[in-house]
């Protein structure tokens, strides 16, 4: 029986051409193994913004000190302090007075900016519990000009 299909013929020359086939087929895979493919992927440079620092600002307290009832009040917190036992109080209003009777006394501009308590010894004696400012102490001495007025009606 004669075969007539070409794929299974076999005789040397298909057998040499098949080996001869093979071979070069398994060497070029073999060679594309050996041949890494290499993808190097490079992350973008990124650039931090700037870094700005706003410079430091101090806001010093500012304070009045109302001598009668030994208060302070500072203006930039809007708080009144005063001793309690030893202890000093911060409140939105002051203890024991109100304010607009605070407000009728007098009171001094204090001329630090730190805290109450490392001046206050020093203010208790140049501002004593019952004093006035010079001006409202002359015109007590000298009465008022309506004071004058009536004594001149009288004679």
């Amino acid at each position: 029986m004669i075969n007539k299909n070409p794929f299974f013929r076999t005789n040397r020359v298909g057998f040499v051409l098949g080996a001869v086939l093979l071979t070069a087929l398994t060497q070029y895979a073999g060679d594309a193994d050996a041949q890494g493919v290499g993808v190097t992927i490079v992350p973008p440079v990124v650039v931090a913004p700037p870094v700005v620092v706003a410079p430091a600002v101090v806001v010093q307290d500012d304070y009045v000190y109302y001598p009668n009832y030994g208060i302070y009040y500072n203006s930039r917190r809007h708080q009144y302090a005063y001793l309690e036992n030893g202890a000093w109080i911060w409140q939105p209003g002051p203890q024991g007075v109100s304010i607009e009777t605070l407000l009728a006394s007098p009171s001094v501009k204090m001329d630090f900016h730190d805290s109450v308590d490392k001046h206050h010894a020093e203010m208790l004696q140049k501002y004593p519990k019952n004093w006035r400012p010079a001006d409202e102490r002359q015109e007590l001495k000298a009465g008022s000009p309506e004071d004058g007025k009536k004594d001149r009606d009288k004679h």
